[in-house]
């Protein structure tokens, strides 16, 4: 990833937020989908590392920061509408906190399609 933060002007809603997708960078798996600050960009710019807004939590959050599956940033990427991010990540663990490599284990039909690679029990308590 550019050392350099870099200023394109991005459209944040009026909730101060865009969608933000974690995408694998070697597989092109979709891994999540979070949303992002102007906060939790910058800090990913800075850090390497995704950072996203928790709208639970009402802050900011480094992926991994309690369950150390971070997600090593390698380009982040922008949509034509400038309203959108695409992180193309190195995903350490699984992204998903229910276990999951990717939030999307599941299809419509309530199949599970997706790799559980770690024990959320062990990992949150």
């Amino acid at each position: 990833m550019n050392d350099e933060p870099v200023d394109i002007e991005l459209d944040f809603g009026d909730d101060g937020l865009v969608p933000a997708v974690a995408q694998d960078a070697h597989t092109d798996e979709v891994l999540m989908l979070a949303y992002a600050s102007p906060e939790a960009v910058a800090a990913t710019q800075e850090t390497g590392l995704a950072h996203y807004y928790s709208r639970s939590r009402d802050e900011l959050w480094k992926k991994g920061g309690t369950s150390g599956h971070i997600q090593q940033v390698q380009e982040i990427r922008v949509d034509c509408d400038r309203d959108a991010l695409l992180y193309r990540v190195e995903q350490e663990g699984g992204a998903c906190h229910t276990g999951y490599r990717s939030c999307f284990s599941r299809t419509i039909d309530d199949e599970t399609v997706g790799e559980k690679v770690y024990d959320p029990d062990e990992v949150y308590g």
